[in-house]
């Protein structure tokens, strides 16, 4: 088993499992319950770098299993005696703002309220981030390319919310 895998020199199968797709799960509920509102995306005026529909499935499948992953790393290190409640709190409050913003943007098309939650998320994030670096090096620089893609994300909705609300 790789180092990565293991905290500490231990690595738990159920822990691992359970806590890296936790979010994938999460986020594919989220996924099901805006199934029917997402077309709108394809309807909206977008900025050119905006990118394909598809790219968005295959990055937050991504950055939902890294998320999950350093969750597992950072729950891998209680056995270690380190305090993580507050970490994890962090980690849970982010998670939940994550799954809050699509149904803001897609359920009830309120691309400004989305825009300012999104900044909420990624100051939660950076909060988590810096929680997780504290406690474990990986965790804390697998968090970094959703940080990354939120900044991306925040500027594209920007943008989204200029072209089709701030004209009307």
């Amino acid at each position: 088993m790789g180092k990565i895998f293991k905290v500490n020199g231990k690595f738990k199968i159920l822990p691992f499992v359970g806590l890296t797709i936790l979010p994938l799960i999460g986020g594919g509920g989220i996924g099901y319950l805006i199934r029917n509102s997402i077309n709108i995306y394809g309807k909206l005026d977008k900025p050119i770098f905006s990118p394909p529909s598809f790219v968005f499935i295959i990055v937050w499948t991504i950055l939902y299993l890294l998320m999950g992953f350093a969750s597992y790393r950072i729950y891998m290190i209680r056995d270690s005696g380190k305090d993580i409640g507050t970490s994890l709190f962090f980690y849970i409050i982010q998670l939940l703002l994550n799954y809050l913003w699509p149904v803001t943007f897609f359920l009830f098309r309120l691309y400004g309220m989305a825009f300012i939650e999104l900044i909420v998320l990624f100051i939660f994030v950076g909060i988590t981030f810096f929680k997780f670096i504290k406690l474990d090096k990986i965790a804390g620089i697998l968090f970094i390319p959703y940080m990354a893609w939120l900044i991306f994300a925040g500027v594209l909705n920007y943008f989204v919310w200029w072209k089709n609300e701030m004209y009307i």
